[in-house]
């Protein structure tokens, strides 16, 4: 199997109300998107916001909605300061702040948010990997 992940699929409640949320951090949905799924474009993957319910009969596990938290995303940032604002810009679309930024075991600058259904992301400034990706 080719390591690479092409789609990132989020169980929410409310497709429509996840879909304003990541609008508001200015995330552009895509035109392939209606009331049951969201697309948005990350570069070289996407993120897919479908029904928490329709996700678990998708996968042939009908009841198995789970619970946000078992897995975080994360967005890096080219500077301790992008972290700051990318969290104030996430809380004023209705993000929860989990963990303010702050200095790193590992020699960065990191802090967490949840979106409206709880998933959470990191938001991070790594020395030693670049904001589009890259190696360690």
């Amino acid at each position: 199997m080719e390591p690479r992940i092409s789609l990132v699929t989020l169980g929410v409640r409310d497709v429509a109300a996840s879909r304003r949320f990541y609008e508001r951090l200015g995330w552009k949905a895509s035109g392939s998107s209606n009331q049951s799924v969201a697309f948005f474009q990350l570069g070289s993957i996407a993120l897919s916001l479908y029904g928490v319910r329709a996700l678990a009969e998708d996968f042939a596990r009908p009841g198995a909605t789970g619970r946000p938290g078992a897995v975080a995303l994360a967005q890096n940032c080219a500077t301790r300061r992008a972290v700051d604002a990318t969290l104030v810009e996430a809380e004023r679309a209705g993000a929860k702040v989990l963990k303010s930024a702050a200095d790193t075991s590992w020699g960065g600058y990191s802090g967490y948010f949840a979106d409206p259904d709880g998933h959470p992301w990191e938001v991070a400034w790594n020395p030693h990997f670049n904001e589009r990706g890259g190696t360690f």
